[in-house]
């Protein structure tokens, strides 16, 4: 391949990954199908169920558009073969472009049968349906969630592609091409997953990242996940009618002093170890008289005269745990960023020490 081929391909390629999955760049660009088609969509806070209808058939037909237009763009960068002739096009992207006409036309086909009957054949208003009274339809249903997303009193969390809804009677997830709906009255949920991130790409602060399974016991209502973050669970709970089960496995942190906690655990470990004398005994710790001690301050951070660290004497007498919650004790709790980076005096000899010199004892 030529250079204008291949920088056009990973122009493009990256362009159709950010497209698809919309970084936040994009989102302030408004490169996104919601502010592209905004005129036609509508607005969500005035219609959610009406706007959510035709923005999932918006972007199943925006999206299954970007094979032609790489087709289109390569017919100008590689100009030689020829492609804007099918006919005289090389056999592969003879093959490429029906697959780029086929895709787009069988998008049109499923959004030409979603719309009938007002849409009601949309997998949404499907769903919306197994909820109305026999008197009623779908409609009635909507406008109820219409009403209620308007409510400033609602419980919303995530990424654009993958949002968490909690009204009053409703629990709602909106993905890239559906919206998933649960009736809070009928639904179990349980936490089946908890994921602990040493830093988040939003504050560069240790996260717990959620998984709550959503079943409905309504027969024809498709079960799915939401994902949050643990610091929001318990607003999550304040809105939820049903209670949340935690799976027998799944430690939930709710605090930032516990996600510390973690963290600290999990850095201290690959610490180099402390091997006490074999004519030391080891007490119990004194921060909680419960465990025995098992972390030795030892400056391993830089050499013995280097740096704001200095070389503790102390023998151990602290369990990992309360060493943690004495670290956190000292921070500042308006700059958690700084907590990882941060070096406080030892709990008994005030020799001050960083992350790096907890080292555990064997």
């Amino acid at each position: 391949m030529d250079s204008p081929e291949v920088t056009f391909t990973l122009a493009y390629l990256v362009f159709a990954v950010c497209f698809v999955f919309t970084p936040n760049e994009f989102h302030s660009a408004g490169l996104t199908v919601q502010n592209l088609l905004s005129g036609w969509l509508g607005s969500e806070d005035a219609a959610f169920v009406p706007f959510h209808l035709r923005r999932t058939a918006a972007t199943l037909l925006c999206h299954s558009l970007l094979p032609l237009g790489y087709y289109v763009g390569m017919c100008f960068a590689a100009s030689e073969k020829q492609l804007y002739f099918p006919s005289q096009a090389p056999e592969a992207w003879r093959l490429f472009l029906l697959l780029a006409v086929t895709l787009p036309s069988l998008a049109c086909t499923l959004i030409y049968y979603w719309s009938q009957d007002q849409w009601a054949c949309h997998p949404l208003a499907r769903t919306l349906a197994l909820y109305a009274l026999p008197q009623s339809g779908w409609q009635a249903v909507a406008s109820s969630i219409n009403t209620e997303f308007r409510r400033i009193d609602k419980f919303a969390t995530g990424a654009p592609g993958a949002r968490v809804i909690v009204t009053d009677t409703w629990v709602m997830k909106v993905t890239t091409y559906r919206v998933h709906v649960a009736q809070q009255q009928d639904v179990h949920l349980t936490v089946t997953e908890s994921r602990q991130h040493e830093l988040s790409p939003d504050s560069n602060l240790p996260v717990q990242l959620l998984t709550v399974r959503v079943a409905s016991a309504s027969p024809g209502v498709q079960a799915f996940d939401i994902r949050l973050n643990s610091a929001e669970y318990g607003e999550l709970c304040e809105k939820l009618r049903a209670p949340i089960r935690s799976a027998a496995n799944v430690v939930i942190h709710q605090s930032l002093g516990d996600l510390f906690l973690e963290t600290f655990a999990s850095l201290v470990e690959v610490n180099p170890a402390y091997s006490v004398p074999s004519s030391q005994e080891l007490e119990a710790c004194i921060g909680c008289m419960q465990t025995r001690a098992s972390v030795k301050l030892v400056k391993t951070c830089q050499e013995a005269a280097v740096g704001e660290c200095q070389q503790c004497y102390c023998r151990p007498m602290w369990c990992l745990t309360c060493m943690g919650k004495w670290f956190a004790s000292r921070q500042d709790p308006q700059r958690p960023d700084t907590w990882l980076a941060s070096r406080v005096p030892c709990p008994t000899c005030r020799a001050r020490f960083c992350i790096l010199d907890v080292c555990t004892v064997r």
